[in-house]
């Protein structure tokens, strides 16, 4: 239990490197903690800790059996959501990202709470409980994955506006009849709407902007952090009095019409780094938090 605890979270330890920027945990998070080299180490260094911890009162090759187990699982569970994972490294850096679950599940959290509630109450044995339980995620993911590709299938269908050369993009919300729906049109700008019920609505399009105050922001570790993440983003400037605001977003993330995913760059006209922020935060706090790294 253990091994498999601890194996299950170790992936995630890559978390610690927000507490040194925020830039370095967005650049590195679900990467090299995630690769195939990675999940050996982990397996190694667990079974082994824990093995001596418990002075060889269970196989090494049975406990390492269920960290390897553990670790792989949480590993390719990553895969199948919006921010995916650097999962084949080092044969490719490529962000894996299904777009099949969505980063917090209502179903996989419910499922595993009834889960716990009949253990505890002991309504069931666990040897009972889990791999019930299991079963049916296992039948969940399949059906998720048939129901994307199904769904994916039918966007050119459903856009009135469809052009060759557009890429779509299908994304998973709380609601399982609900996608949020990212087409990548041939000038670049990016659409943006939903999947409803069958019906395909547009709420906005982002036009990418070109300006030198926006070539100089890719110098910033911010940004390049941003821009190794991901693949969707577009940008934008606004000109102060004072100099130049530039902002990267990434358009798979709209939440009440802004943008939470952001690198934004404060510069001054000779286009001299200001300050600087990447993560996740809503218009109003990410100005708030421009102003103290800048003044």
């Amino acid at each position: 239990m253990a091994g498999t605890i601890i194996g299950s979270q170790a992936p995630d330890l890559d978390g610690l490197l927000r507490l040194k920027s925020n830039a370095l945990y967005i650049r590195n998070h679900r990467g090299a903690s995630h690769s195939l080299p990675a999940v050996a180490a982990w397996t190694v260094i667990i079974t082994a800790a824990i093995a001596w911890a418990w002075q060889g009162s269970i196989p090494w090759t049975h406990l390492g059996f269920w960290v390897l187990l553990a670790v792989s699982i949480h590993v390719f569970s990553d895969c199948f959501n919006t921010y995916g994972t650097q999962a084949a490294r080092p044969i490719s850096s490529k962000w894996i990202s299904w777009n099949i679950i969505h980063i917090f599940d209502p179903f996989l959290f419910a499922s595993h709470v009834a889960a716990l509630l009949l253990w505890a109450f002991e309504a069931a044995a666990p040897q009972v409980i889990f791999p019930v339980l299991y079963s049916f995620i296992v039948l969940y993911y399949v059906w998720r994955t048939l129901e994307h590709r199904r769904t994916a299938r039918s966007l050119r269908e459903l856009d009135e506006s469809a052009a060759d050369g557009e890429q779509y993009i299908l994304i998973p919300t709380l609601t399982y009849r609900v996608w949020n729906v990212v087409k990548k049109m041939k000038d670049g700008a990016f659409r943006i709407g939903d999947l409803r019920r069958g019906k395909l609505t547009w709420s906005n399009i982002a036009r990418c902007q070109e300006h030198p105050a926006i070539d100089q922001s890719k110098f910033d570790a911010s940004v390049k952090a941003f821009l190794y993440f991901t693949s969707f983003s577009c940008s934008e400037v606004t000109e102060h009095t004072w100099g130049y605001e530039v902002r990267w977003f990434d358009v798979r993330y709209r939440h009440r019409k802004q943008y939470p995913f952001v690198a934004v760059v404060v510069m001054d006209r000779d286009y001299v780094t200001l300050g600087s922020y990447v993560g996740w935060l809503s218009d109003e706090r990410l100005q708030k938090r421009l102003r103290m790294n800048t003044y």
